[in-house]
């Protein structure tokens, strides 16, 4: 991918605001990969405005998010006092988190693993994870289908920023099992399926500034053109309000051997 890492902390506000996050669905299907929150100890890496460590927290987790951006774990923070939740915040990579050795159940990456050192962060993983402990890889990716409107977003996103080359995706991430697979875990089981999120016109615009590929990585005025252009396409192709955005969750977890 030529476009460098984004700093998503240019885009806390609307990232807070549009971008709520794994479904409930998710949650409710971990046990499927014999996950369970209830009373675990989770490191939630990447944590951005913290979605995933609320989740984990509303279900009885104990909950340490770690993240680069301090943008992003204010607006976290704020969005916890909001849904009356406690966690933990580290301002650390997930590749060197500075947490102790060896005192977690679960550690948690969430639409974040493809911005990681995959190598050191497996390794990071590893050390923080008690005998036997999950390391958990999960991703909620929109899904262009041939003219939908994630397929007409994709294609106006790369007229904006030629950069972004994330596009096309079908939401499957097979890298995950090699990497745990690679990185020592063990019994690594998957869990996926399909589910549509709601998003109004207004709602779709903040989500997708809220992208790497837009208020992430561009300036504001190219990212206010943007904007307007895709405001315009909402309206001529999509009048419908809301609009249905079909997306598929994809989740690997792998165990820490005992």
């Amino acid at each position: 991918m030529a476009m460098t890492n984004p700093d998503f902390g240019q885009t806390a506000h609307d990232y807070a605001r549009h971008r709520g996050g794994f479904p409930p669905e998710f949650f409710d299907s971990l046990n499927e990969i014999a996950i369970d929150p209830k009373e675990a100890r989770v490191v939630d890496l990447g944590t951005g405005t913290g979605t995933l460590a609320r989740g984990f927290a509303t279900r009885g987790s104990e909950v340490t998010a770690v993240d680069i951006s301090e943008n992003m774990m204010r607006e976290a923070k704020r969005l916890d006092e909001e849904t009356g939740v406690q966690v933990q915040y580290v301002n650390a990579s997930a590749e060197e988190t500075g947490l102790p050795d060896g005192e977690f159940d679960i550690i948690a990456a969430g639409q974040c693993w493809w911005w990681f050192d995959a190598d050191a962060t497996l390794a990071e993983a590893a050390r923080l994870l008690k005998p036997g402990g999950a390391l958990l890889l999960a991703s909620w990716d929109w899904i262009p289908l041939p003219g939908n409107v994630v397929d007409r977003t994709e294609r106006l996103i790369e007229s904006h920023n030629p950069e972004w080359l994330r596009g096309g995706g079908n939401g499957l991430h097979p890298e995950f099992i090699v990497d745990l697979q690679s990185g020592g875990f063990e019994s690594v089981t998957q869990l996926t399926f399909p589910i549509d999120d709601m998003y109004t016109h207004e709602s779709w615009r903040g989500r997708i500034r809220a992208s790497a590929g837009i208020a992430a990585s561009m300036t504001s005025d190219r990212v206010d053109a943007f904007d307007k252009a895709l405001a315009s396409l909402l309206v001529e192709r999509f009048p419908g309000d809301p609009i249905a955005i079909p997306h598929r969750v994809f989740a690997v977890a792998g165990r820490k051997p005992i």
